[in-house]
């Protein structure tokens, strides 16, 4: 799976220090999947939530940050949309 881009997750995690090593996880993990549908990813990553079509929800860090991925299971591709506190996915609308 092609992620795009991890340069979002490191402007994230240099400010938010704490949740280095699970962004860094997640990063390790979803670069090396062939996922082709949401099951395969709820393997992995048991607390994912799916929001819609292919855009889904990780809880990073206890559920302190969210991590919001489009994701193209037919190309192989994962956009990360957002991330972010709880409190700030709370204020957006997806």
């Amino acid at each position: 799976m092609r992620v795009f881009s991890k340069s979002t997750l490191r402007d994230f995690y240099e400010k938010h220090e704490d949740c280095k090593e699970q962004l860094l996880t997640w990063y390790k993990v979803t670069s090396k999947a062939n996922w082709k549908n949401f099951n395969d990813v709820k393997k992995y990553f048991n607390s994912v939530d799916c929001v819609r079509d292919s855009l889904l929800v990780f809880n990073i860090k206890g559920n302190n940050y969210r991590l919001v991925v489009d994701f193209n299971f037919k190309f192989q591709w994962a956009f990360i949309t957002f991330i972010g506190t709880h409190a700030d996915y709370d204020k957006k609308k997806l």
